[in-house]
């Protein structure tokens, strides 16, 4: 099993929410009006009156062959909305109960 983190401006909710249904990806933790800033480019969503954006964040556990097909997916995402950011980070997952 894998953990999926995607973090993503909350513009991209609806993408992001059909990209998981479109990949089967069923369970996951969401969390909304999560702040934060790109790491290389992107302007910060803060939530403030400078920076009024914000983002979203998504956990999900899942089998390893949905990885790379939903990265895949992700990428072409990000491609088409650059300026909206989203960013996936993906590691091993030692034990579920």
């Amino acid at each position: 099993m894998k953990a999926v983190f995607i973090a993503f401006n909350q513009a991209l909710t609806e993408a992001i929410d059909t990209i998981l249904s479109r990949h089967s990806i069923r369970g996951y933790t969401k969390w909304v009006d999560v702040q934060g800033r790109g790491s290389h480019d992107g302007d910060p969503h803060l939530g403030t009156h400078t920076w009024p954006a914000m983002n979203s964040s998504i956990l999900a556990i899942i089998d390893e062959k949905k990885v790379e097909p939903l990265l895949t997916t992700l990428k072409k995402l990000d491609k088409k909305a650059k300026l909206q950011g989203l960013r996936a980070f993906v590691w091993n997952v030692e034990g579920i109960i």
